[in-house]
């Protein structure tokens, strides 16, 4: 005789252990990834950097920050040894300092590490056209405050006659997408410059490098990626026929990290930072001045 099959009643506990599983993993999908530093830059919303005080002076304090996904880039060699070669001759040689007069027809164009610069660094003379989150794109059409009103930094600097240029920019692009994008952008900006001011000494700063503190975020903003930048600053420099300025060997320790104690938050200068910076222009005049005191 068949016997009838018996139906097997659920086992209502293993049931509800997936069911638990299950809502973790929900809960921890909604949680996201890693957080990176804000930084300004043409795919993200902007962000401002930690604004600069007297009060706020802690050496490598941490920044406050946003979620920021890690940008998808082209693939990047390992990392490129920041100093040019020597007896490159765009590079600035190192003299005897030169006074502060020297400054008197300069403009320092850049983003707020320019701005901690004026503030900071004692020279009282030159010209400063900067914004906090400043691109090599956003010069050329964002309007903010400069001594002639608001406008692009660009058409301010237009309108100002001098006799040298320092350039600053590169920090607040480190999450655009390879290289290409600030290359080419960097190249308009080149070109825009000595359209406007074809007697002008243009000087391309290399971007300053970051603490290990950091370094150790893991985030886009690293010391790899801005001796890329760094690398195709100078060849710009190269093909253009202006200056590049290694200024980050003169605040980087050993290893090549922003000094920990000449930083307020493992980005920007503090006042013996900023000293620092100035005594490396003064001791790298441009190659016309160069050549006045050979």
């Amino acid at each position: 005789m068949v016997g009838k099959r018996v139906k097997k009643k659920p086992k209502t506990g293993w049931k509800l252990l997936g069911t638990l599983l299950a809502a973790c993993g929900t809960l921890l999908l909604m949680m996201g990834g890693p957080q990176g530093v804000a930084v300004d830059s043409p795919q993200e919303a902007p962000m401002e950097f930690v604004e600069h005080s007297a009060a706020a002076e802690k050496p490598d304090e941490a920044p406050q920050e946003r979620p920021a996904g890690q940008p998808k880039a082209e693939q990047e060699p390992s990392v490129i040894e920041a100093l040019p070669p020597a007896g490159d001759a765009s590079i600035a040689a190192e003299r005897e300092p030169v006074e502060d007069t020297y400054f008197d027809d300069a403009v320092f164009l850049g983003d707020s590490r320019t701005e901690g610069f004026h503030l900071y660094s004692g020279l009282k003379t030159g010209t400063y056209l900067y914004a906090t989150g400043a691109t090599v794109e956003s010069v050329f059409s964002k309007s903010v405050s400069t001594p002639l009103g608001r406008m692009p930094l660009l058409d301010a600097l237009e309108k100002t006659a001098c006799g040298k240029i320092y350039v600053m920019l590169g920090v607040n692009e480190l999450g655009w997408n390879g290289t290409d994008t600030f290359r080419n952008q960097s190249a308009k900006l080149i070109e825009r410059l000595q359209a406007d001011h074809p007697e002008t000494q243009i000087v391309l700063q290399s971007i300053l490098p970051i603490s290990a503190r950091q370094e150790e975020k893991g985030t886009y903003v690293n010391n790899e990626r801005i001796a890329v930048y760094n690398q195709v600053l100078q060849e710009l420099a190269e093909t253009y026929g202006v200056t590049y300025l290694n200024v980050a060997e003169a605040v980087a320790d050993e290893d090549g990290f922003l000094r920990a104690d000449w930083n307020f938050d493992g980005v920007h200068l503090n006042q013996e930072g900023c000293q620092a910076w100035l005594a490396y222009l003064r001791t790298h005049p441009v190659e016309e001045m160069a050549e006045s005191i050979s």
